[in-house]
C-alpha cells in the first residue's frame, strides 16, 4: 500500500473572512484589534463566548425548552501562539462584574451596621432578635482552579450564574479527576441549564443550583484536550465549541505604533456592552413592576425569536449537515451537530442582543406596551452564525478524528490507507462532492456508508483532503521538497503539527 505525503498546506479555514461588514458594531471593533485572521477569529469567538454570560435576562424557546445564551468553547492551539491575548475580551464585561461587587460591598455593609444595631441594643435584647444572614461573596468570573464544591458554590453565590473563563485547560482537567467524575456530570448538566445539587460540608447541607446560566471559555494545547475529554464518546466532547489554532512558526513585530492597548481598547468596546446590559437590566425590572402592578402572569425576561422563514432555514441548514456527517464521522460526532444546533441558535441570540446598541428595544416596543419583551433575530444575524457554526464544525471534526485515533492507538507517523479506501481517493478528481464519491463508490462495489466513511478520513483525520463547502471537498496537494517532488509511491512520510 503507497504512503502519502501529509500536506503541509491543509490549515482549518478561518471565518471572520466570510462575515464581511454583517457584524454588529461592536463585534466588528473587537475584529479590528485582530492583527491577522487567525486572530480576528480568536477575538471574535473569545468575545462572543464571554458576551454569552453577560446577558442573563434574555431567554428564547429551543425545542421546547427554555434555553438562555451561554455558551461552552475551547480553543486549542499549541504553546507560544497567541491564545492568550484573548484574556483582554474579559474587559469587555469589566463594567457589569464591578457592578456586581459594588452591590456585594453594600450588602456586606448593610449587613455589618444591622450586627452592629442588634449588638448595641444588649445581650437580653439581642438575643430574642433574629441574626442577620452574612452575604456571600459574588462575582460574575467563576474560578477553574478550585474544587467543583468551590467552583458550584461560586456559581449558586451569584444567584446561579458566571462565567469560567481559564487559559489553562489543565486546571478545569485537575478539577474532573479530583472530584471522581461528578465535575463532568456538573457540567454537562449546566450546558443545558439543567439543576445541579451538591453538598455543602461545612453546613451539612445539600445546595441546588437551579436553572445554571454558566458559560465556560477554555484555552489550551492539543494534548490538553484528551487531558479533559479523553475520549469524543464523552458528552463533554459534543458540549464545546471547538477552534483549533495553527500558528506558523514565525517571530511578529512586537512593537505596536497603536495609542491604546488591546486591555484599553477592550474596556472601553466594554463601557457600550455595560449600556446594553443596563438596558435589559431596566426592562426586566419595569416589566416585573407591570407585573406586580397589573396583577398579569408575565414571564421574567426579554424573549428572543427567530421568524417562521428563519426556522425553515435553521432546519434545513442542520438537516444537510447531519446528512453529510453520518456516515463519515459517525454517530458520536453526529451528537455534535445537534448540540451545535443548540450553540449555533445561542450565537445568533448574541449577535442580536448587541445589535441593540443600534437599535434598542425601547425605541420597538409595541404602541400602548409599557415594554417591548421580545428581540428578533435579523437575517445578517442568523447567517452570521450559520458561518461561524460551519466552520467551527469542521475544527470540531479534526479534533475529533484525532481523539479518535488516540483512543484507537494508531500509528501516526504516516498515512497508509486501506487497498480499498487508496482505490477510492485515487479514482476521485482533484474537485470533488457527495454525489461523486458515491459514483465513483458504486464503480468500485463500495458500500455508500464506508466510502462516506473514507471521505471523513481524508478530511478529518489524514489531512488528504478539505471541505470546501457543503457536501464539497478538494484534495490537498503536498508541498514539494526542493530535491525532489513527491510522490505517493516514494514520499517520506512526514507528520505535521496536528
Amino acid at each position: 500500500t503507497p504512503e502519502h505525503e501529509v500536506p503541509e498546506n491543509n490549515s482549518l479555514p478561518t471565518f471572520c473572512d466570510k462575515l464581511g461588514s454583517n457584524l454588529p458594531p461592536i463585534l466588528r471593533d473587537v475584529k479590528a484589534l485582530g492583527k491577522t485572521p487567525t486572530e480576528q477569529d480568536m477575538l471574535l469567538l473569545a468575545s462572543i463566548t464571554i458576551l454569552s454570560g453577560a446577558f442573563p435576562e434574555v431567554f428564547a424557546i429551543y425545542d421546547d425548552m427554555r434555553v438562555y445564551a451561554n455558551l461552552f468553547t475551547f480553543l486549542v492551539a499549541n504553546a507560544a501562539s497567541g491564545k492568550g491575548r484573548t484574556a483582554a475580551c474579559l474587559k469587555l464585561v469589566s463594567r457589569i462584574e464591578q457592578e456586581i461587587r459594588n452591590a456585594n460591598k453594600q450588602e456586606v455593609e448593610d449587613y455589618q451596621q444591622q450586627l452592629a444595631e442588634i449588638r448595641a441594643m444588649g445581650n437580653k435584647k439581642s438575643a430574642a432578635m433574629p441574626m442577620p444572614k452574612e452575604p456571600p461573596y459574588r462575582s460574575m468570573l467563576i474560578p477553574a482552579n478550585c474544587s467543583s464544591t468551590a467552583i458550584y458554590q461560586a456559581l449558586h453565590d451569584n444567584h446561579d450564574q458566571g462565567i469560567t473563563f481559564e487559559t489553562e485547560a489543565d486546571s478545569l482537567a485537575n478539577t474532573l479527576k479530583s472530584d471522581y467524575g461528578n465535575f463532568s456530570d456538573g457540567l454537562r448538566k449546566g450546558f443545558h441549564h439543567e439543576d445541579i445539587t451538591y453538598r455543602r460540608r461545612k453546613e451539612n447541607e445539600h445546595v441546588e443550583i437551579h436553572n445554571p446560566k454558566w458559560t465556560v471559555y477554555l484555552t489550551g494545547t492539543p494534548g490538553q484536550v484528551s487531558n479533559l475529554i479523553p475520549s469524543p464518546e464523552n458528552g463533554l466532547f459534543s458540549r464545546f465549541l471547538f477552534m483549533k489554532v495553527d500558528i506558523p512558526a514565525k517571530w511578529h513585530n512586537v512593537f505596536c505604533k497603536s495609542a491604546h492597548t488591546i486591555d484599553e481598547e477592550m474596556e472601553a468596546i466594554g463601557e457600550r456592552v455595560f449600556a446594553i446590559h443596563s438596558q435589559l437590566a431596566n426592562l426586566c425590572a419595569t416589566k416585573s413592576q407591570t407585573s406586580d402592578n397589573q396583577g398579569a402572569s408575565y414571564q421574567r425576561g426579554i424573549k428572543f425569536e427567530l421568524t417562521e422563514a428563519q426556522h425553515n432555514r435553521f432546519n434545513a441548514f442542520f438537516d444537510n449537515l447531519v446528512e453529510e456527517y453520518k456516515n463519515m464521522l459517525g454517530r458520536d460526532f453526529v451528537a455534535s451537530i445537534y448540540r451545535l444546533g443548540l450553540s449555533t441558535f445561542r450565537i445568533a441570540m448574541v449577535l442580536s442582543i448587541i445589535r441593540l446598541e443600534e437599535s434598542p428595544l425601547s425605541d420597538t416596543k409595541p404602541k400602548g406596551s409599557p415594554v417591548c419583551d421580545t428581540i428578533v433575530c435579523q437575517d445578517e444575524d442568523l447567517e452570521s452564525a450559520f458561518i461561524i457554526a460551519d466552520t467551527l464544525m469542521q475544527h470540531a471534526a479534526r479534533i475529533f478524528a484525532t481523539l479518535m485515533a488516540n483512543k484507537e492507538g494508531e500509528d501516526t507517523m504516516g498515512i497508509r490507507l486501506n487497498p480499498k479506501s487508496e482505490r477510492l481517493f485515487t479514482s476521485l478528481p482533484d474537485k470533488f462532492n457527495r454525489q461523486t464519491v458515491l459514483a465513483v463508490a458504486k464503480k468500485l462495489n463500495i458500500a455508500q456508508r464506508t466510502a462516506e466513511k473514507y471521505v471523513g478520513e481524508y478530511v478529518n483525520k489524514h489531512a488528504l483532503c478539505k471541505r470546501t463547502g457543503n457536501g464539497e471537498y478538494e484534495k490537498v496537494k503536498p508541498v514539494e521538497n526542493k530535491a525532489e517532488t513527491a510522490t505517493p509511491a516514494n514520499a517520506i512520510t512526514q507528520q505535521n503539527a496536528n
